[in-house]
Formats: structure tokens, sequence, C-alpha cells
């Protein structure tokens, strides 16, 4: 556009007093299945043997170390030009889909693990774990923050879990090993993605906060909740007033292992979904 996108944002959130967290979606190669339209240059195109189409997105495979340095050396590309203040990952590791065809990968790689989930996970700690020492290597004073799905795993699978029953879960479907990032502080703070009401059957926030909280406690990684003011205003159980946002502010006061909160998304915070700006404003007051 004749200028440098990511400098301006950059020095216009400065600006503001604010930080400026990089936010990358790790191994989405493309948010559709096509290839039609990439750069000669793109991922898919200069390595089409790292890719793994799973029917409705392009994604790069973590099981080959040279695919996940790529992805490394191109965060660390903005890491190393650009004055940003953390770098943010979201829940791209394997798809939730659970369509993903690396079985010859698994086969050729695979040297220790008696099960591909197991292998998968080791694949993307090791990822973390690298990407991790090389912001810090770089830069000391920029975190390495990660947002997962909101439930790691379901008590019923695992005594250790949190008590719900969703469908998903972070360690079983998309192989994120979150609680090996916390215990071994491969990431400065961590931000579950905790999109439903209090109480909700399935995945209740208060019980997913208070779970969250103890897996964070004595170590150094922060706490950061993910809300969902998208939500509001949907049918699903508690989105029927703003107040439940306020609410989940509220409760989580009662857990100092929570450092702060964050809202998917901007777009939503603007379009002021059942007066939630108004509330907001007052509560943080």
């Amino acid at each position: 556009p004749g200028y440098d996108p990511l400098a301006f944002m950059i020095e216009e959130t400065h600006a503001r007093g604010m930080e400026f967290h990089a936010w990358f979606n790790p191994f989405r190669a493309n948010t559709t299945s096509a290839k039609t339209g990439l750069a000669s240059n793109h991922v898919v195109n200069e390595h089409p043997n790292w890719i793994v189409n799973t029917g409705s997105q392009l994604y790069i495979n973590p099981g080959i170390p040279q695919a996940r340095q790529h992805i490394i050396d191109a965060i660390m590309e903005v890491v190393n030009n650009y004055d940003i203040d953390g770098v943010h990952l979201d829940d791209y590791f394997y798809p939730y889909s659970g369509s993903f065809n690396d079985d010859a990968t698994y086969k050729e790689s695979n040297g220790v693990f008696s099960n591909k989930g197991d292998w998968r996970r080791n694949n993307i700690n090791v990822f973390i774990k690298q990407l991790g020492e090389s912001i810090h290597a770089s830069k000391p004073r920029v975190e390495f923050g990660i947002s997962p799905f909101g439930v790691w795993r379901n008590k019923s699978v695992d005594i250790t879990g949190s008590n719900t029953k969703a469908g998903v879960t972070a360690y079983d479907t998309t192989f994120a090993d979150v609680r090996t990032w916390i215990k071994q502080e491969y990431i400065d703070y961590v931000t579950p993605q905790v999109y439903w009401s209090i109480g909700f059957a399935a995945a209740p926030y208060d019980t997913l906060v208070s779970w969250w909280s103890g897996e964070v406690k004595g170590t150094n990684v922060k706490l950061y909740i993910g809300h969902a003011p998208y939500k509001l205003g949907t049918p699903e159980k508690g989105w029927q007033t703003a107040q439940e946002i306020i609410d989940q502010l509220t409760w989580n006061e009662s857990y100092p292992e929570v450092k702060g909160d964050i809202f998917f998304s901007a777009q939503h915070l603007r379009k002021n979904p059942l007066g939630l700006s108004e509330l907001l404003k007052s509560y943080y007051q």
C-alpha cells in the first residue's frame, strides 16, 4: 500500500500507551484448500511435501522439523525487524476436524513413541520450546503467549482434567499439551479460550477458570482469560444479556492467578452487543 502496515500499527499502538503483540496462526498455510492465487514463493508452492490438505484448509505438517523451523524463521523475522512487545499464537496446531493424513511422516520420523498422539504432541512441544527460546534469545523483553482451546482434557478421560464434557479438547484434538508448556515455562502467558457462559453444562466458565488458575499456580506463567463477546445475542445458553461478561469478570476477581482478560474480538466490542460497552466502562471505573 505504499507504507509498512505493521510498522504503522505498532507506532500507533505505542503512541496510545498500549503493547503490540503480533498474532500468528502457526500451522495454517491457507484458509481454504485452494492453491490458486498463492504467491510463487508461498510455502505451499515452495514446499508442497510439507503441506497436508485437510479437505477444507491447507496445513503445514508439524511432524517435519524443517517445516517447523520455517514457521519459527517467519515469526523471528517479525521479532527481529519490528518493535513488537509480544508474540501470540492462536490455536492452529493440529486441526480440530481430526482429518490429517500424516501417516507417512509418522512412520518416517517416529522413533520412540508408541502412538501417534504422543508423537504429535511432542512435535508441538518441540516447536513451542524452540520458538520460545528463539524469541527470548533475540529479545528477552518480548513476551510469548498462546491462546489454546479452553478445555485441556475432560476429567472423565484424565482425573487431573477439568470437570467438563467437551466434545473436543486441546490435548486430544489439537494435540496441544498446554500443561507441559506451563509447567516447563516454555511460554510467558497463557490465554485459554473460555468461550462459554457461567454454568454452561458441557464446559462451565466458572469451572474452567478455577481449573486454569490451578495450572499456572506456582509457575511464572501469567494467566489471561479469553472471553467471548462475539457470542452475545446468540441462542447459546447464557448469552442473552451482556451482564454475562461482567459476571465472568467478577468471578475472576476470586482468583489472584488471573492477571487479565482478553476479548474476542475487537470488532465485537466496537459493535457494542447488548450494551456491553457501557457495562464494561462502568465495571472498569
